[in-house]
């Protein structure tokens, strides 16, 4: 049953290569892990067993080309696993192949990657968001069962929102980054793009935990399904900078919340104009030093010399406001803002559970369509106060706007991602 499940999905991506989800299709890998899996019967009873999944292609799978949908990778075969992949594999999961993204998950589109342009499945004329680009266009589509992608700013959530599937960013230190090809290190999380939340809830109880090769993570609990009432907060900044029409949509979604008698409760976060610039300044300094070892030495080519327009933009902003004389009048100073922006945070979310808010201010542009570099960091307003904070946030589908897709996005507290993925699970089960 396996193997032909197997050969469906292969027969499917490949009648789907239009999207361009994929980059690294090994069938007959794939078929021979598939016999193997059928033949052990130990195998046949863990909790992913059947299950095929995607991997963004900046997580390390043994055997597989680890690009980072970059030129300077494409000849990168990885010698071993992640450990989320590694705690997939213990579970009987199954890897179908390696997904496109933004190159070096710099990105908020799936444009820049040196393999094409991603294209969303719901609404092909459109962007698929970025930079976990086609690990949520392989779910929308059906062509695996669920999807692993990573999360520095929104890169989870933004292409989860604009396909119409579920993605979450777990709590800062819940998942192992080990094998993770940084973008930012101090933001970067791998999480779980599914077709619905209850699925991410039991993917997280496998990827999740403490991890000796990362010191970043902790020991957490196993999350349970479970109902409760939550104090639900409501973002006045967040609901100002969104279109009219998808607040409109998110307007209807926390009547679901209304409906189930929780509180609601209207909030105010005064510091939303610092959370982009913080961002991308310590961004720009954490990933130019992360690709200082793409030198031509190591790891294919020099990295400058063949990269696309985005990353050498951001390796080069990195080298001049990461020199001494600059630092302290930029990097040091985002530093601080971080501080005020998570003290801010903790302070807004002191008296409630969860909050609700859009997850994109706007629609995604049409494919192609040229748009500033400003225009596109825009994409991501919403969504990088959850690394900056190191919180749980998470998106479940909550309508369409011309038959696009349009995300409901819900973040807690740092270290209750049970309760953020239970009101999403609620939110699903109520919405119609």
């Amino acid at each position: 049953m396996l193997i032909e499940k197997v050969e469906e999905y292969l027969e499917k991506i490949e009648k789907n290569k239009d999207i361009n989800a994929f980059i690294d299709i090994r069938k007959e890998k794939v078929l021979e892990e598939a016999k193997r899996l059928e033949k052990d019967e130990k195998a046949k009873k863990k909790p992913l067993y059947g299950k095929l999944i995607a991997v963004k292609a900046n997580i390390n799978v043994e055997g597989y080309t680890i690009s980072c949908a970059s030129k300077t990778l494409e000849n990168y075969i990885s010698p071993y696993d992640a450990t989320v992949i590694e705690k997939i594999k213990e579970n009987g999961g199954l890897i179908i192949g390696i997904t496109n993204m933004d190159e070096f998950a710099c990105g908020s589109s799936g444009e820049t990657s040196y393999y094409g342009p991603t294209k969303n499945p719901k609404a092909k004329d459109r962007i698929p968001g970025g930079s976990s680009s086609g690990s949520a266009a392989a779910v929308a589509a059906d062509l695996c069962d669920f999807a692993l992608g990573s999360d520095t700013g929104g890169s989870i959530r933004n292409p989860a929102s604009h396909c119409g599937v579920v993605g979450f960013k777990p709590s800062y230190g819940v998942v192992s980054r080990y094998g993770l090809c940084d973008l930012a290190m101090s933001f970067d999380q791998i999480g779980p793009i599914t077709k619905n939340a209850k699925d991410a809830l039991e993917i997280m109880n496998i990827i999740k935990g403490k991890d000796e090769k990362d010191t970043t993570t902790v020991n957490i609990k196993d999350f349970e399904v479970r109902e409760y009432k939550p104090k639900v907060g409501i973002v006045k900044e967040f609901m100002d900078v969104t279109d009219k029409k998808i607040r409109e949509k998110i307007e209807r979604a926390i009547e679901v919340f209304k409906d189930m008698n929780c509180e609601i409760v209207e909030l105010s976060y005064k510091y939303l104009d610092l959370a982009l610039p913080t961002y991308y300044l310590i961004n720009y300094v954490e990933f130019y030093s992360a690709t200082r070892r793409y030198d031509g030495r190591r790891y294919g080519y020099k990295i400058e010399d063949v990269c696309g327009e985005e990353v050498l933009r951001r390796i080069t902003i990195g080298s001049i406001i990461s020199q001494k004389e600059y630092s302290g009048k930029y990097y040091k100073k985002a530093l601080k803002a971080r501080n005020l922006l998570k003290r801010e945070y903790m302070k807004m979310m002191k008296n409630i559970d969860i909050i609700l808010s859009p997850t994109v201010p706007k629609l995604p542009h049409k494919l192609g369509e040229k748009i500033s570099p400003i225009e596109m960091y825009n994409y991501d307003i919403l969504t990088v106060i959850a690394n900056l904070v190191g919180a749980p946030a998470g998106v479940v589908p909550c309508g369409e706007i011309n038959n696009i897709p349009v995300g409901l996005q819900i973040q807690g507290k740092p270290f209750e991602d049970e309760k953020v993925l239970n009101a999403m699970i609620m939110f699903e089960k109520n919405f119609c």
